[in-house]
């Protein structure tokens, strides 16, 4: 893909949620079409189900990096430590250009808002979010990353 991190923000401006934004731009890479990874990503937007915890661009970089370098073989410590090291240094990429990894730190807020109800994806709402240049970073970051391991 020639600019994924401008599709995964263009994901964004769409309508998708961080999360499944951050994923799908991934899509190619991981061999899984998009309708299924919205569907998995769909819980992680707006901090986990809009809580306003771990940022969805975070959660969505850890879900494709779990997916492209994650173990799935059982007790083996050494692959569980590397990948938890990945993780952690995605994380502090990420914290290191905004400050944080957590949602409501990056939004400025003090506390969640109280609703489950997503907000209306207005002009408005895309001026007050730094969102989708989250997404965008979020996938660079995954790049940068990627560079090195041939992905």
């Amino acid at each position: 893909m020639e600019n994924r991190a401008e599709y995964g923000k263009e994901l964004f401006l769409q309508g998708y949620s961080c999360a499944q934004a951050v994923v799908c731009a991934y899509a190619d890479v991981l061999g899984i079409d998009e309708p299924k990874l919205r569907k998995l990503a769909a819980s992680f937007g707006g901090g986990m189900g809009r809580l306003r915890e771990v940022c969805g661009t975070v959660s969505g970089m850890f879900m494709v990096a779990g997916l492209l370098y994650g173990s799935d073989v059982v007790g083996d410590r050494e692959l569980k430590s590397a990948h938890y090291k990945l993780i952690q240094e995605l994380a502090a990429k990420f914290r290191e250009k905004n400050g944080s990894i957590v949602c409501r730190e990056l939004l400025g807020l003090t506390r969640p808002e109280g609703t489950y109800v997503p907000e209306e994806r207005t002009p408005e709402y895309y001026k007050k979010r730094p969102c989708a240049e989250f997404v965008r970073q979020a996938v660079e970051i995954l790049e940068e990353y990627g560079e090195g391991r041939n992905v």
